[in-house]
């Protein structure tokens, strides 16, 4: 692979942005061709399989290719929009490789890295770099979904597991809260190709919006008729941990107890029975808020979530 080549007139995510990262310029993402990460630490927060007794070692990758209204990773990010400021420090090959063995060496159950779909070249280079030097645990790949299938297949054989969003088949909504009508598209594509390379070992996530049940109706439909079961042996993992960030143009409230139960309906309808639910929260705005991520700290997760391994100002 050259990884150089990949980063010129850069076309490695749905974007097409033709952006000459190696030079002075960046992509749409806010990056260049260097990985940048924010943290990588044992987390306790992803789905029990994933997490496991241990942790699953998360390492959080700096610049994103979307632009989510209520991202409440915005510090590393780059604040939902497109990617300057974000947290974070470029790591060579080799210390990217260092933090994956020191996460396996602190007892992680794998190797979680965090939306890096505009990263890939380097990501595999240093994955390949880990492998050689003894990393031994499964990788995970927990993205949007906002991919191109052939930026997948340089993955291909990286990867154990993948854990995409598919946020919404809406495309005014996509424009609308995530800055990429062709989300729909993307995602739904980049789904069923992990979902064919990697049977079983897929897990879709999304996320129910306040007062945007339609769309949460539709992917559960689409999930049912294309990557349940037979089709492809994807789960679903039902996420309900919508919390308004002021400011950022998303629902103004949390899910109610009412709209959580219609959906639980619909999993029945569609027959959805594999995988995870979140329950609804509780508390007010102030309670919730207080466990968003603040990466600006050494753990940017509450002690009972997060050990932190590795930080980008250390």
């Amino acid at each position: 692979m050259d990884a150089d080549s990949l980063y010129q007139n850069c076309r490695l995510c749905p974007r097409s942005c033709g952006a000459d990262r190696l030079a002075a310029g960046e992509g749409y993402c806010g990056e260049s061709s260097l990985l940048r990460l924010a943290f990588a630490g044992l987390h306790s927060g992803e789905e029990p399989p994933l997490s496991g007794k241990r942790g699953s070692g998360a390492v959080f990758v700096s610049g994103c290719n979307l632009g989510c209204a209520f991202c409440q990773n915005r510090q590393i990010s780059g604040g939902g929009g497109y990617g300057a400021g974000a947290l974070g420090r470029a790591v060579s090959t080799e210390e990217f490789s260092s933090i994956c063995l020191k996460l396996q060496n602190r007892g992680a159950e794998n190797i979680n890295i965090v939306t890096g779909s505009h990263a890939v070249p380097a990501i595999v280079l240093g994955l390949g770099a880990a492998k050689s030097a003894g990393l031994r645990i499964p990788v995970l790949w927990n993205s949007s979904g906002y991919e191109n299938a052939e930026t997948l297949e340089l993955l291909d054989g990286f990867i154990d597991t993948w854990l995409p969003d598919l946020k919404t088949l809406d495309a005014d909504l996509a424009s609308r809260f995530y800055k990429a009508p062709d989300y729909p598209r993307a995602a739904a594509a980049a789904v069923l190709w992990m979902a064919r390379n990697r049977p079983g070992n897929v897990i879709v996530r999304h996320l129910v919006l306040p007062g945007r049940l339609e769309s949460t109706r539709s992917v559960l439909k689409w999930f049912a008729e294309n990557a349940a079961g037979r089709a492809a042996g994807a789960l679903l993992s039902l996420m309900t941990q919508y919390t308004p960030v002021a400011g950022a143009g998303g629902p103004g409230r949390f899910l109610s107890r009412r709209e959580y139960d219609s959906v639980l309906g619909w999993l029945e309808e569609f027959g959805i029975d594999d995988g995870f639910c979140q329950e609804p929260m509780t508390g007010g705005l102030a309670e919730r808020s207080g466990w968003l991520p603040d990466f600006s700290r050494a753990n940017p997760f509450s002690s009972a979530l997060s050990v932190p391994v590795w930080h980008y100002a250390d």
